[in-house]
This record gives structure tokens, C-alpha cells and sequence, in this order.
């Protein structure tokens, strides 16, 4: 059987991008780094003028993001137990890795909502689909009950076969917010603390224990983490130009109990995306102006916030201790913590910005949730001027 022998990070790397992933995505932030970025150009989305309404006191925010190869796990799980509901949790990443963003500008309610679905309709029949409207409607209900309006608009569902292998989802969404209330991430400055929200637990508005994984990362979770059987009993979840030795070299089925965790490993990697929008309304609710920005520590992990502000010094020094699965990942792959740190959020999920005096605010506010947050670290000026993140862990100190 291949396995993913523990390796320095160079072989590591390698071992990222002989699967076709990209931890960083440098391509695609070349590719971008010319377009406009709208009328806030350090905001966490690109915000643009109101031209529905031509108000210039409001503007509108538009995103899209999908559930990722998330989805392919969520199909082999099916196969392997019969359980539909997988994919209500897959169409919750796909909201949420949208609203979650939203709400980093400061749109937290009345957002619309479309889904894209792009199935293998000789793999992915009718019941699958079913689930996946199922899965949305729980969330829109879910977050119904803090006050947060999520508007469904309808969407596709398009039979691509040739294009697709198994299931994709994806979702577009779309709010419109006053000027002045936009959070801009261009505020972020030396002297701020940084409050990170976990990403693990059972949140109030949570049915189940959520390990934490997100939806980053995943192509990485399921190779490291999952036995090589599958590779050939489920080829259509895989990559066929990924080499056979980077292939499922995992130790675990997917029904086998994860270490340290109340969940079999495979519900440890299918753990819902998190939303943290009811604690976040809330916090605007009650601390208007308070926060000066908020991050969402999805692709780039910990180093997400380097893309943000301007000659800051990112320092974090108190981070949770990275939960089991991340532990679990990590020995399956020999990646080194450094790595591991760019690629998942490693315990939390969401940071928020804010002078020293609101951080305890913010805690109370998200433990009245049962979600934990901590301040995990603080603004400092970089001395060169380029943004710099630096990590003080358990498992050794890393700069980048």
C-alpha cells in the first residue's frame, strides 16, 4: 500500500502540487493582481457602487465559492454507508464559506442566495440533489433563528458529466449595505488585538460536535487521511493525473473512529463549515464601531491575514492547541507545522480585529454561543513595511 512518508517541506510541497493543489495560490493572486478592487480595496470582498438603486450612501457586495472537493468525500461516504445526509453539510460549506466572507465586510442579513450544482448524472441521481435543497433549506431556517434573513433565488443544476466526476456545489451570494457601515480591513493597524473564534466544538446553534476542518484543504485531508482502497474502488473521486503513490495513503475507513474525537473520521472530515454570523450580528448589534476588521481564515490558514492592512506585524502567541483531526492529518502526511498552518485553520476559523479594551466583549459574546475565543494574538508595525505574520506554537515558531 502507498504511503505518505513523513518528509521535509520541500517534499511536502511537492507532494501538495503532484496533486494538483496549491496551498497559496500565487497563480491565481498574479493573475488578479491588476483588477479593480472596488470601492474599498482593503475590504475582505470586493464592494462595489449600488448601481441597482444609484444610492451612493449604499453599495453592493457579490460572492461565489463552492464546497470544494469536499463534495467527492461526501459521495464516497455516501457509497460507502447509504447516509444522504452528508450532503444537507455539504451544501452548509458552500453557504457559509459565502456568508462568512460577506460578513468579514460587514453583511451579516437579507442576502440572497443562488446554488450551482454541476452533477455526473450516471453517479449522482435525483435523491442526491434532493439532499443537497434539503441541506440549504435547513441552513437558511438555521440561521432564520438569530435574526438572519438568507433569501434563496433559485440556481442551476446543470448534468455536466464530461466536465464533472461526481457532484460539485457551489453558491453565489449577494447583499446590499450602507457605506458607512462596511468594515474595512484597510483599518487594521498596529495596536489591535486579534480575537480568534474556534473553529471546533459544538457550537449552540450546532446539532453535532464539529471538529474544525472547514472546507480548506480537503483534497490533502482525504489522501492523508483515508486508506488507498479507495483510490481504486472510487477512481472517480480522484484525480487520474495524480501519481498512484499520492493516492488515499491514509490509515483510516471512513466509518473507523477518529482519535480524540466523539465522530468516525469520515463525519470528522465531513464536519460542517462553522458559520460564526450569529455571534458576529450580535457584535454589531452591540459594538457598533467597534470592530476594526475581521478575517476569515479560510485559504492561507493563519497566514490569511497577511493580505490585509498595511505594514502590520501579525503576531499571534496565545493559538488554540490544533485539534485532533488537524493532529491526525498532519501524521498521516509528514507535513511540517509550518505548512499545516498555511493550509487549515488549525483551531480557529474567524479573527476580529479590535482595540485591547473590546477583546473581552467579543469572548463573552461568542461563549454565550458556546463557541470559544481567546485573544490569540495582537497588531504590531512591521519593520520593513511589507506585512509579516509570525506563529508561536507548540510545535515551533514560523515566520512568513
Amino acid at each position: 500500500m502507498p504511503s505518505c512518508e513523513p518528509r521535509p517541506g520541500p517534499a511536502s510541497a511537492s507532494l501538495y502540487g503532484r496533486r494538483g493543489v496549491s496551498a497559496q495560490k500565487e497563480d491565481v493572486h498574479a493573475a488578479v493582481a491588476r483588477v479593480d478592487k472596488g470601492l474599498f480595496p482593503g475590504a475582505f470582498c470586493k464592494i462595489v457602487e449600488d448601481v441597482l438603486t444609484g444610492d451612493p450612501e449604499h453599495c453592493l457586495v457579490m460572492h461565489a465559492d463552492t464546497a470544494g472537493t469536499k463534495a467527492a468525500l461526501a459521495y464516497l461516504y455516501w457509497r460507502e454507508t447509504g447516509d444522504l445526509s452528508v450532503f444537507h453539510g455539504i451544501a452548509q460549506d458552500a453557504i457559509v464559506m459565502n456568508t462568512d466572507d460577506l460578513m468579514c465586510v460587514g453583511a451579516v442579513n437579507d442576502i440572497l442566495l443562488s446554488c450551482t450544482m454541476g452533477r455526473n448524472k450516471h453517479r449522482i441521481p435525483g435523491e442526491v440533489v434532493a439532499a443537497v435543497i434539503e441541506g440549504i433549506e435547513r441552513v437558511v431556517q438555521t440561521f432564520g433563528r438569530f435574526g438572519l434573513r438568507l433569501v434563496p433565488t433559485g440556481g442551476e443544476t446543470a448534468d455536466v458529466g464530461d466536465l464533472v466526476r461526481t457532484l460539485d456545489v457551489g453558491m453565489t451570494v449577494t447583499a446590499r449595505l450602507r457605506r458607512d457601515a462596511v468594515i474595512d480591513n484597510a483599518r487594521i493597524r498596529p495596536g489591535l488585538a486579534i480575537v480568534g473564534l474556534a473553529s471546533f466544538g459544538q457550537a449552540a446553534y450546532e446539532t453535532e460536535y464539529n471538529s474544525g476542518i472547514g472546507s480548506n484543504g480537503l483534497t490533502s485531508a482525504r489522501h492523508d487521511v483515508f486508506v488507498h482502497e479507495y483510490a481504486a474502488k472510487y477512481p472517480e473521486t480522484r484525480d487520474d493525473q495524480t501519481p498512484e503513490d499520492a493516492l488515499y495513503c491514509g490509515r483510516y475507513r471512513v466509518q473507523d473512529m477518529a482519535p480524540g474525537l466523539p465522530l468516525c473520521v469520515g463525519k470528522a472530515v465531513l464536519s460542517p463549515t462553522r458559520t460564526y454570523a450569529p455571534i458576529v450580528k450580535r457584535l454589531l448589534d452591540e459594538m457598533p464601531g467597534a470592530i476594526q476588521g475581521m478575517i476569515h481564515c479560510s485559504g492561507g490558514g493563519q497566514t490569511k491575514c497577511r493580505h490585509f492592512g498595511a505594514g502590520v506585524h501579525y503576531i499571534k502567541d496565545h493559538l488554540f492547541d490544533p485539534p485532533p483531526l488537524f493532529r491526525i492529518i498532519q501524521q498521516g502526511s509528514g507535513a511540517e507545522w509550518k505548512e499545516m498552518y498555511q493550509v487549515f485553520n488549525m483551531g480557529h476559523r474567524l479573527e476580529v480585529f479590535v482595540a485591547p479594551e473590546h477583546a473581552g466583549r467579543v469572548i463573552e459574546t461568542a461563549k454565550s454561543f458556546d463557541v470559544e475565543a481567546r485573544v490569540v494574538g495582537r497588531c504590531e508595525s512591521a519593520p520593513a513595511g511589507a506585512n509579516r505574520v509570525t506563529l508561536h506554537t507548540a510545535h515551533g515558531n514560523f515566520d512568513y
